[in-house]
């Protein structure tokens, strides 16, 4: 009996390395060609570049522009800018702002109040009944002088309380229309307790400052007015590409929280370098957009000169790990297709400049399914 079992087990542990065998056989016998190809080359069957839809190109000499990068920030000019003080202090009777509100031209900020406003128009009145008696004195001794019936020093005497009388009436107007009250309304008898200020341009608050029953000076800032149709971007560009721009040159931007670019014109070039070594740029927005904000940042490219560059579409660039390259067809094998690093530059369009060796020049390249090619090469790495 032992003899037997230690048969039986000599016999089952050969068919099993036979067995072992015949399937490491199988398996290599069935493995893909793309284990033969070379790590930077996938090899793809008729069914794959049907599925993948690859399309083959050539490198193009297009006329591509230089460029120059600059980092900024959305502003508005300073006629869209509006801060609103009190002419004179006093206190807030009525608001009903909120910062964010969009306010019209003409529309009603503030209603202020103080007793100083009342003593000013009673000030008013009181010089311009003064001056109308003054303007008659002044004329009668004028008659007088010349008749030589009253003494040339009562006449300068009466010509001086005249004008001074008058200066004072017409600064008080002055400052009556100041504050907004009309002085013709109160020369009626109509003396106000209150003053109102209302919005000089159509924006947004972007700073409200004032709650009701507070007390003001003419120096405190009550309001901030924006109005944002007219937004420009403020470029700060190094001092070493200064002289490549131009006043026309199209700027492409890109806000911080955007993917997309939007479209300006280099309008004015600064003519002081800041500390940083930087020098403004200011450019127009080619489409307004109200819902911009102003401080908003910005990544910018300007096209400078353009000259002849080679160029192949973007699509057919890809980045991996940092780096970019594109895949180039196999003249003797048209299921062959080999990975291989390049260097891009500008990119306009669909079209991105490129640099690749000489011996790929006048090669097929992929321009359409290079990301399925290369999803197909690290499968097969992997």
């Amino acid at each position: 009996m032992k003899y037997a079992t230690l048969y039986s087990l000599i016999i089952l542990s050969v068919f099993s390395c036979s067995k072992s065998s015949d399937q490491t056989q199988v398996s290599s016998d069935q493995k893909p060609k793309t284990e033969n190809s070379k790590a930077n080359e996938v090899i793809v069957s008729d069914e794959q570049i049907k599925a993948i839809k690859i399309q083959l190109g050539h490198v193009e000499k297009r006329q591509m522009s230089n460029t120059v990068k600059a980092n900024g920030m959305l502003d508005v000019p300073p006629q869209n800018l509006v801060t609103i003080s009190a002419p004179l202090g006093g206190f807030i009777k009525f608001t009903e702002l909120l910062q964010g509100m969009k306010v019209k031209k003409g529309q009603l900020l503030l209603v202020m109040e103080h007793p100083d406003y009342i003593q000013m128009q009673q000030d008013y009145l009181d010089s311009k009944s003064q001056l109308e008696f003054l303007a008659l004195e002044y004329k009668r001794q004028e008659e007088l002088s010349t008749e030589n019936v009253t003494a040339r020093k009562t006449l300068q005497q009466a010509k001086s309380n005249y004008f001074s009388t008058k200066a004072k009436y017409e600064g008080l107007k002055a400052k009556l229309k100041l504050i907004g009250i009309n002085p013709a309304e109160i020369e009626t008898g109509e003396i106000k307790n209150t003053i109102s200020i209302y919005s000089p341009i159509t924006g947004f608050l972007t700073q409200v400052n004032v709650n009701i029953g507070m007390h003001v000076n003419p120096t405190d800032i009550l309001l901030r007015i924006v109005d944002t149709e007219h937004l420009h971007a403020e470029a700060q560009v190094f001092e070493k590409d200064i002289s490549k721009l131009v006043v026309g040159q199209t700027v492409r931007i890109t806000l911080s929280n955007e993917t997309k670019e939007r479209l300006a014109k280099v309008y004015l070039i600064g003519k002081e370098i800041t500390p940083e070594r930087t020098v403004r740029v200011h450019c127009h927005l080619t489409d307004e957009d109200t819902s911009l904000i102003p401080g908003m940042y910005f990544s910018a490219i300007i096209e400078t000169d353009q000259q002849s560059s080679n160029a192949l579409p973007s699509e057919a660039v890809v980045n991996f790990e940092g780096k970019d390259f594109i895949f180039v067809a196999d003249n003797t094998d048209t299921h062959r297709f080999t990975m291989i690093e390049i260097v891009t530059g500008v990119s306009q369009g669909k079209y991105t400049t490129v640099e690749i060796p000489v011996s790929s020049m006048d090669k097929s390249i992929v321009i359409k399914g290079t990301y399925e090619l290369l999803a197909l090469l690290k499968n097969k790495e992997e």
